[in-house]
């Protein structure tokens, strides 16, 4: 069953604006966007098919700086290009399920922007409770104390909180029954709903109850936002890691070398695009994090890579680096061959390794190297390239 995420991003947030005065959505925590760490959440979790997010119309440079890292997912078609969203949240999120009409998913997940802690559990308690259920949405159990105000201030009475529960995202439905709905509330003028399960009752989809998680918070405010950031915050240590790889030249007119197209007179052969330093360069950020290398993550046996832009793997090894917390400092790359000259386009090379990994120039370093014609690369048999990446990882 397809399942789709619809992120809800298009929102002011004035409480807890960004220094400048820029939305809540794309405040630092932690040194990642706030959107980038809930579309993490989705994007690597196996039951969700595509996310796409719903943005204000002001906000698509930010979305854009925001979301730069995941460019894996954008390459693979999992993250699809955002929509703009309508007045209130409510009208975001139809104007979000109109854009996936298209693709007709069979259930839909709708979450807001502003709850990057969830974890691929409650997603997953969302989905399943989809197959018995047209709706379900994570929540808690009230566990303080309610109170009931009355004249002047003063308590009028205290409120019995058994059966009562706190309703979080992520909110998942049969996608045509949830459309239907907002549908007809937008086509009834009925705007004034806080949540979807809201508009699911008031259409009569029974809507199913799961387990949500407490650190599953909503950042709303200035103050929710630095206990964020804190709780995010840990001691860092470096960790450096290298990484090693070769490809002989075949036939072709070009080869890929860091992302960049670059005229020969022989091609790379591989089962990817065959560039040897993005490679390397992969293999290196895995090692920072012990992860594995590249061939574990993107065999060469799965057709499903056959041709691929090695910037995507690169770009994988960046998210696996952010899922844990790290941030990658400086990455170096040593390029060895006798041809073809590497200067020319050494700039290119690097504005593109710094693009996927969003890191300024001054922390990409591309060199290259003959082997005096001794060896494979001296007898012009191949290319090697060598690499290395230093991250700043929670202790």
């Amino acid at each position: 069953m397809s399942t789709a995420a619809l992120i809800v991003a298009a929102g002011r947030g004035a409480r807890a604006a960004i220094a400048g005065g820029g939305p809540k959505q794309y405040a630092l925590l932690g040194g990642l966007p706030l959107l980038e760490r809930t579309l993490s959440a989705f994007l690597g979790h196996p039951g969700i098919s595509v996310v796409m997010t719903v943005i204000h119309a002001d906000d698509r440079d930010l979305y854009d700086c925001a979301t730069r890292r995941l460019a894996a997912h954008t390459g693979a078609g999992k993250l699809l290009e955002p929509v703009i969203g309508g007045a209130t949240r409510q009208a975001s999120v139809r104007c979000g399920l109109e854009a996936l009409a298209t693709r007709a998913p069979a259930s839909v997940l709708i979450h807001d922007a502003a709850r990057p802690f969830v974890d691929a559990d409650t997603i997953e308690r969302v989905i399943a409770a989809l197959g018995s259920s047209a709706g379900a949405i994570a929540a808690q159990p009230v566990a303080d104390t309610l109170k009931r105000e009355g004249a002047g201030g003063a308590i009028a009475g205290t409120v019995d909180r058994q059966g009562l529960w706190r309703a979080q995202t992520p909110q998942g439905f049969r996608f045509g029954a949830i459309l239907a709905a907002h549908r007809r509330a937008a086509g009834e003028d009925r705007g004034n709903f806080t949540d979807d399960s809201a508009v699911a009752e008031w259409a009569g989809i029974p809507v199913a109850l799961v387990a949500g998680s407490s650190r599953n918070v909503k950042i709303t405010t200035a103050e929710d936002l630095a206990i964020a950031d804190l709780l995010l915050t840990k001691p860092l240590e470096p960790r450096t890691g290298t990484g090693f790889d070769v490809h002989r030249f075949g036939p072709g007119d070009h080869v890929w070398l860091c992302g960049v197209k670059i005229p020969h007179d022989h091609g790379l052969v591989g089962h990817s695009d065959a560039d040897a330093p993005l490679h390397a360069l992969t293999d290196a950020l895995l090692g920072t994090i012990g992860d594995g290398d590249i061939g574990q993550h993107f065999p060469p046996s799965d057709p499903t890579w056959k041709g691929a832009a090695s910037s995507t793997f690169l770009a994988d090894a960046a998210r696996r680096i952010a899922e844990r917390g790290g941030r990658i400092t400086n990455v170096d790359v040593t390029i060895l061959c006798e041809a073809p000259r590497v200067g020319p386009h050494r700039d290119a090379m690097r504005k593109a390794i710094a693009d996927v990994l969003g890191l300024t120039l001054d922390r990409v370093g591309v060199k290259a190297t003959t082997t005096e014609t001794m060896g494979f690369t001296g007898r012009r048999e191949g290319l090697a390239a060598m690499a290395s990446a230093t991250v700043l990882l929670p202790c």
